[in-house]
């Protein structure tokens, strides 16, 4: 294989707008509407969490230590990658990210990491399968806003 197998335009633009969409939900603590997006046995990496199975238990040990206590999380598509298969089944998100997180007192600081997310095309679409998300090198890991959940 000469170069990496980059996504045709209307897969990219497909995954640009998922990024775009999920980063909103992020920004809303809205789970709920985040749910459909991944299957319910995906398999993730985090910050809090080595291995996480399954969608309810990433939810309740990742999502809500991050997301309520962070705020401006938004992928950066001009540096995000995609891959897909030639067969069009399987998919690669690789996007770096921004966020801001609060130290005990309130004060913000920059909260920037990266995602590797791997996605599956079945009879009703994509869905993200496995997610890795981790902080960037020396970013505190706990943030301390305290934002309300908009849905479960």
């Amino acid at each position: 294989m000469e170069h990496l197998p980059e996504a045709d335009a209307e897969t990219a633009a497909f995954f640009r707008d998922w990024l775009e969409t999920f980063s909103g939900y992020v920004r809303e603590v809205d789970y709920a509407a985040a749910r459909p997006l991944f299957h319910p046995d995906v398999l993730a990496f985090g910050t809090h969490n080595d291995v996480i199975s399954g969608l309810d238990t990433w939810i309740a040990t990742q999502w809500d230590n991050v997301w309520p206590k962070t705020t401006d999380f938004d992928f950066q598509l001009d540096r995000t990658r995609i891959l897909a298969s030639p067969d069009g089944a399987m998919a690669s998100v690789l996007a770096p990210w921004t966020s801001t997180g609060y130290h005990p007192d309130g004060t913000p600081f920059d909260r920037p990491g990266r995602a590797t997310m791997i996605f599956a095309k079945g009879p009703d679409g994509w869905l993200c399968i496995h997610s890795h998300m981790s902080l960037n090198r020396g970013v505190p890991q706990q943030s301390h806003a305290e934002r309300p959940v908009k849905a479960w």
